[in-house]
């Protein structure tokens, strides 16, 4: 069988619109739910949650059902021995594009894609991943997987902090980064607005950056939390936008529902 093509990479280079949602919850029957929602993209958050290896392989199994979403999964970190080791551990369990937090400098960034892609073959850029030898999951029964996957791999980093801002162009420059993507809690932290990433100066920043991105020829994304904002990043030119997040969405029509029979 051929390696599968990574159309959301595929999207991210032609910087076409895809929509996507964040799942926190390492639940497969809410993945289910929201791959069967028509989503381009589900994400699957190992930073900030109670991710184990085996709950994040359950939900790429349980998206896998539903071709047309893409399923990306965040690394709890991207840097340092340790770091390496689990973007080695997220691929080898099946993912296909990784989302890799706080990256401040396009050493950083050249760093996370080295850890990524598999040693040289010939002339052509390589790495240090290493090699799985039953290659168990998805990848197994692909013969030409380690032929492929250094192409097929999509990385998106995240600017989350002043020093990455400052360094956005630089970032977008490094050979293997698909996207960069904003994090606009961290960031709104890192530049004194903690708490509020919906401050004036923060959302000064957040559409400059995005702006800065696209003129660097990669692709922009973002984290809303509500649908205006999520259009408001379309508009500065993200190209790769979750416009929601399944605890967010649980919390708030939960309490909708019981206010509106429960008046407070």
């Amino acid at each position: 069988m051929q390696t599968p093509v990574n159309t959301f990479k595929q999207a991210l280079r032609e910087q076409r619109r895809q929509i996507g949602f964040w799942l926190n919850l390492p639940n497969t029957t809410v993945a289910e739910i929201a791959a069967g929602a028509g989503f381009d993209w589900l994400l699957i958050d190992g930073e900030h949650t109670y991710h184990s290896l085996e709950t994040v392989l359950h939900q790429l199994q349980t998206i896998a059902a539903y071709p047309q979403t893409h399923a990306v999964v965040r690394v709890p970190m991207g840097l340092g021995h340790v770091g390496e080791m689990l973007i080695k551990q997220y691929l080898d369990l099946g993912a296909q594009t990784l989302l890799v937090p706080m990256i401040d400098t396009p050493e950083q960034a050249a760093a996370v894609v080295r850890a990524a892609r598999y040693p040289a073959l010939g002339d052509g850029p390589g790495g240090i991943r290493g090699m799985a030898g039953g290659r168990a999951a998805r990848w197994g029964r692909y013969q030409g997987y380690v032929h492929d996957a250094n192409d097929r791999v999509g990385i998106i980093v995240q600017a989350e902090t002043r020093t990455a801002i400052g360094n956005i162009e630089a970032i977008a420059a490094v050979d293997g980064v698909d996207g960069i993507f904003i994090g606009p809690a961290d960031l709104s932290a890192s530049m004194g607005h903690r708490g509020s990433p919906g401050h004036p100066e923060m959302l000064a920043i957040i559409e400059d950056a995005t702006r800065r991105i696209v003129r660097a020829g990669k692709a922009a994304g973002n984290l809303a939390a509500d649908r205006a904002m999520a259009q408001r990043y379309l508009d500065w030119g993200a190209s790769f936008v979750a416009v929601g997040l399944d605890t967010n969405v649980l919390a708030r029509e939960t309490t909708a529902l019981a206010d509106h029979f429960k008046p407070r």
